[in-house]
């Protein structure tokens, strides 16, 4: 009988401190089950702090997300339309259309399907580019300039790799005062004073390249790291 009480007031009240224990019973493995007592039950972890499956994670960056005109999207519905869409984990990170979720879609079949959703519930035909975290993490450590001032720092992701001729073309322009170079599908960008003034900016780069591009500076490439499961950021936080 006593000890049908002990675990009746355990069940009850489960920092209860049954005589005889120093401390209070913390964890169901310390609960001694009696024959036709059901477990107590687990607890539930809100979905703000669930752990997250990070084997499908992926960043998609939004080219030209406005916060007004015809390139208006809005991060918060957008998040939600994603979700309706079936990515998971949806979170975004400032208005310039940053997104990190989780899909175990192919990066073009997750572009295509962002594209549709933005275009149907927001109405922009707006271009998407689709990368892993691990990606972002060898371009950031493969950048030519990290020696040089991240604050003129940017970094252009291309949609495809470019011509070799075009490519042989665009590098042999020089850009001085400022410098480029493209490794791959990504464009790193060092400006001799800021962006506003560089010539070879996202649509001179589409243009020469005729490639699909989109821009981030430094900080912003940085941040999705960190807030991915490359970087030792919580990726469970919505923002």
């Amino acid at each position: 009988m006593r000890c049908l009480a002990t675990c009746s007031a355990w069940v009850n009240n489960p920092l209860h401190v049954p005589p005889g224990r120093v401390g209070p019973l913390k964890s169901r493995n310390h609960f001694h089950i009696l024959p036709g007592m059901a477990l107590p039950p687990e607890p539930h972890l809100p979905r703000r702090f669930a752990p997250v499956d990070t084997r499908h994670e992926k960043i998609i960056l939004l080219r030209g997300v406005m916060p007004t005109g015809k390139n208006k999207v809005l991060m918060a519905p957008l998040r939600a339309a994603l979700e309706a869409a079936g990515l998971g984990n949806v979170r975004t990170y400032i208005q310039s259309g940053n997104v990190i979720a989780t899909s175990e879609l192919e990066a073009s079949s997750i572009e295509a399907l962002v594209h549709r959703t933005i275009k149907a519930q927001f109405g922009g035909d707006i271009k998407v580019l689709v990368r892993s975290p691990s990606y972002f993490h060898d371009a950031m450590h493969g950048n030519p300039f990290r020696n040089e001032d991240p604050a003129k720092l940017y970094f252009t992701l291309l949609g495809s790799r470019p011509d070799k001729s075009m490519l042989d073309e665009f590098h042999a322009l020089g850009h001085a005062p400022d410098r480029v170079k493209v490794v791959d599908d990504m464009a790193y960008v060092l400006c001799a004073t800021k962006y506003s003034d560089l010539k070879a900016n996202n649509n001179f780069i589409e243009r020469k390249l005729k490639v699909v591009a989109t821009t981030r500076n430094f900080n912003t490439i940085s941040k999705l790291i960190a807030l991915s499961s490359a970087g030792s950021a919580p990726a469970a936080l919505p923002l």
